[in-house]
Order: C-alpha cells, then structure tokens, then sequence
C-alpha cells in the first residue's frame, strides 16, 4: 500500500514538473514558430525573384499548400474557363488543397484519395463528389469514370495528382483513357533536374516514407506528357513541388513561357519544411536499374509510344 502511495506521488509529481517545463517553454516555442514563418515568407519572396519563369511569379497561397493557387487562377484565366471542373487525387484530410480555390469559385468536381475528409463533403452532390480510395493502376480509370458518372460530366478542365508515389504511371493511364483536362498539375520530385530521367518503381503499395523515393523527376514528367500533345508551362517557384502542363492547343496564351526546360525547373525548397524528404537507398538502387540519366530503360511507357508513334 506504501510503495503504491508512493508511486502515485511520483506519478503526480512528473505531471507537475511537465506543466511547469511547458509553461516556460512556451514563449520558446511560440519564437520557433515566428522565426520558421518569417523564413518560410523569404524564401518564397527570394525563390520568387529568382525564377526566370514570369508564369511562376503570379505564385499565391490560398487553399493551396504553398504558392500553387495564384498559378491555377492565371492559368484558368487565360483559358477562359468560366464554371469548370476539376478532379483532384490525392487531397490529405481536405484542407490544403490544389482544387479547393477552384470549388471556392464555383466548379464542379471530385476528389480521389485514402484519407477521411475533415470536412461534410455530402453537403452538395451535384458540385462535389468524393471517392474514398487507395489508388493502384488497377483502380485509378473505374474510379476516375465513377466520379464522372456522379457529376454528370465526361471529363475534366483541371486534373491535379499528388499521391507521393506512383504518380507518373497514373498520369500516363489517364491520358491513356481519352481524359485530356486543358491544365495538368503534376507533383514532381524537385531532387531530380533535367535532364535525369527518373522515376520510382511502381508498386501498389507504396506508401510516402518522407524520404525522397517518392514520385518522377521532371524531365521524365515534360517527355510522358509531350506524348500527348502537353507542354510545361511551369514550375511553382516557393518550393519547387508542382509542375503546370497546358494542351498545345493553348500555348499561344502563354507566349512568356519559357521554351528550355532548364529555366522553368525550381529545385527543391524542402528546408522549408520540418520534416521529410530524407534520402532513401531506395532512390539510388532505382538510378542503377533505371540506367541513369539518359532515357534507355528509366521510361518503358515512352518507350512504348514512340515505338507506335514509329509503326503508325
């Protein structure tokens, strides 16, 4: 009975001793937060400036996880999309979105992702659908005809992928369905510049590590949707993670666009962030079977259609 006594004592001690070690670090704390936002804030006015892309410069934050919204809304603009869709995979908890400027402007559309909503997304069924699902090669077209079938749509004037993975297999399958939105937004792994062609190995059941086995290089991105008649437009400049492709029917909008791929890449800015993006033996083992930096085996699914391209 002592010893028990005794323990609980203790236990109410420590308690004690963790609320006053929190209040006094608090201010501390509250300091770390302010400095990390006031560099995060130059880092994206110094990356802004440095950028020889003028399109990367109409960068904001909205709903966005960094600058992406200001892009989309010049981009869209110049289009003239009134009232269009969208279709966005890979949306977290719903938050901090690349579409969510889009819905808050009265498009329609729909959301694929793994992860529960935070927010009561059954509120308006006809403007917004979404898809609770972990997306594979196997899954990604059926689910992308559901969410089409929903809305009463056939296809989508804004398609943004962020699934920290196999991105550039799902984009390829898409563009291979016959869905061909006018704005494409890709994440791209900013560790990879042009020319490095480079890609993970597709797996079903990649989950992101935060390291940097995640996703495709740039380069590989730029030459998979050239195939289908896409053009980079640019790259968003505060940390260098999302790429921006307009249908070549709508490049005379853009005449400012960069035509080298080297002045459109922002590498990556992942000090601005706490965590993640940690390098992966994984990452280097994919540079060995790929054969480096030159096309060769690192994109079969180019391969592929060039092979067509040449027998047609």
């Amino acid at each position: 009975m002592f010893k028990f006594a005794y323990r609980m004592q203790q236990t109410e001690m420590f308690k004690f001793l963790r609320l006053v070690r929190d209040w006094l670090l608090a201010p501390i704390y509250k300091k770390q937060d302010t400095l990390h936002d006031y560099l995060v804030r130059t880092q994206w006015t110094q990356s802004v400036s440095a950028t020889k892309n003028p399109l990367s410069r109409f960068g904001a934050k909205y709903f966005s996880q960094t600058d992406e919204d200001g892009i989309t809304l010049e981009i869209v603009k110049r289009l003239g999309i009134a009232n269009g869709t969208f279709v966005e995979l890979g949306v977290g908890d719903g938050l901090e979105n690349n579409t969510l400027i889009l819905l808050a402007m009265g498009w329609r559309g729909f959301w694929i992702g793994g992860e529960d909503l935070c927010f009561n997304h059954k509120l308006n069924p006809q403007r917004f659908a979404f898809l609770k699902a972990f997306v594979t090669l196997e899954n990604v077209i059926p689910l992308m005809r559901q969410g089409f079938e929903k809305l009463a749509i056939i296809t989508a004037d804004v398609i943004s992928i962020d699934l920290d993975g196999n991105d550039y297999y799902f984009v390829n399958d898409i563009l291979e369905s016959g869905v061909s939105p006018k704005l494409f937004i890709v994440e791209y792994n900013a560790k990879f510049p042009p020319p490095i062609k480079w890609t993970i190995d597709y797996d079903a059941n990649h989950l992101w590590d935060h390291s940097d086995y995640s996703g495709a290089s740039l380069q590989l991105l730029s030459d998979l949707l050239s195939c289908f008649s896409y053009t980079l437009l640019c790259c968003n400049a505060a940390t260098g993670a999302n790429a921006f492709f307009v249908r070549d029917e709508y490049l005379s909008y853009f005449p400012e666009a960069p035509k080298n791929i080297d002045d459109i890449f922002v590498p990556a800015n992942y000090q601005l962030f706490k965590q993640g993006h940690r390098p992966s033996p994984k990452t280097i083992e994919r540079m060995l079977s790929m054969g480096g930096s030159s096309c060769g085996g690192a994109a079969p699914v180019i391969a592929e259609k060039q092979v067509r391209q040449y027998v047609d």
